[in-house]
């Protein structure tokens, strides 16, 4: 860090200008769009392919209910369109949506030759780099309320909806059950906060910003697969993965918090230690362009 960058000292109002630009300019790009446009339709198609399924009047899917597997109980309520969609997104879709833009936060910067500019503003490295990793924690929460509300919708639309039976077997009423749906949303948004970190770390990496997409969404299907290997069960409570779907426990009556907790606590540990890698390479890393 130049003397320059340590005596500047940006007013709070000027951060949040800074990540107010961020923000703006993330989701007016056509990727972003994209990526989100996909995850609305996620729920659209499984909302439809259940409904082409059920109408004869028999029941989709054979879980009864269990696990993540909600699919089964979307006929009798809509609203279990919301876990479902979810669970079908959280795997795959979701994080690779959060590494595409985690990948490009810094990298795409670089290959643009916009990122000498934004140090050149009174920001400093840290500060920018902590406003790309907010920028990214946005997109989290947005992309994951974007399946939620999509579910919701068609949910509605294509099928009843009224109290719902827990993974239990007790009944709780709708207004309950949205609750209960949002908290899952945000436990989803939460749960990616350890790939976004890493993400984040990757993209200062290398100035290609296509370069740190394409590794960071690499990363995640390589875990993916190992999180499924039995002979690496003694390594797999540490993949940021591994608990994804442990949210279906806020299903159960009384809530199961254990997977829950260590969810939450893992992935505040990638943070940490990506986010901490991250701002090690950035603030010592020579800046080109």
């Amino acid at each position: 860090m130049s003397p320059a960058e340590r005596t500047r000292a940006p007013s709070p109002l000027w951060t949040f200008g800074l990540f107010r630009s961020e923000l703006l300019t993330t989701f007016r790009r056509w990727r972003t769009l994209a990526l989100l446009g996909v995850l609305a339709a996620v729920p659209v198609l499984v909302g439809i392919a259940v409904r082409i399924e059920t109408g004869d009047g028999s029941s989709a899917g054979g879980g009864g209910g269990q696990g993540p597997a909600f699919i089964s109980q979307i006929t009798n309520n809509g609203l279990f369109l919301v876990f479902t969609a979810l669970a079908a997104t959280l795997p795959f879709f979701l994080p690779m949506a959060i590494g595409v833009i985690a990948g490009d936060a810094i990298a795409g910067e670089a290959s643009a030759g916009t990122l000498r500019y934004l140090l050149v503003a009174p920001a400093g490295r840290s500060r920018l780099l902590l406003t790309k990793y907010a920028t990214v924690m946005a997109f989290c929460l947005v992309a994951t309320l974007v399946v939620a509300v999509s579910a919701l919708t068609v949910g509605a639309l294509l099928f009843p909806l009224g109290d719902l039976t827990t993974i239990s077997g007790t009944r709780i009423s709708f207004a309950e059950g949205l609750g209960r749906a949002l908290l899952i949303a945000l436990v989803v948004a939460v749960s990616l906060i350890g790939v976004a970190a890493l993400g984040l770390f990757v993209s200062t990496l290398t100035s290609s910003g296509i370069a740190a997409m394409a590794t960071t969404v690499g990363l995640l299907i390589t875990v993916q697969i190992l999180d499924q290997i039995p002979q690496l069960h003694a390594l797999q409570p540490y993949f940021f993965s591994h608990y994804w779907l442990s949210f279906a426990d806020l299903m159960r009556d009384p809530v199961y918090w254990d997977d829950l907790v260590k969810n939450l606590g893992l992935q505040a540990l990638y943070a940490v230690v990506f986010g901490s890698a991250a701002w090690a390479r950035f603030t010592a890393k020579d800046i080109a362009s």
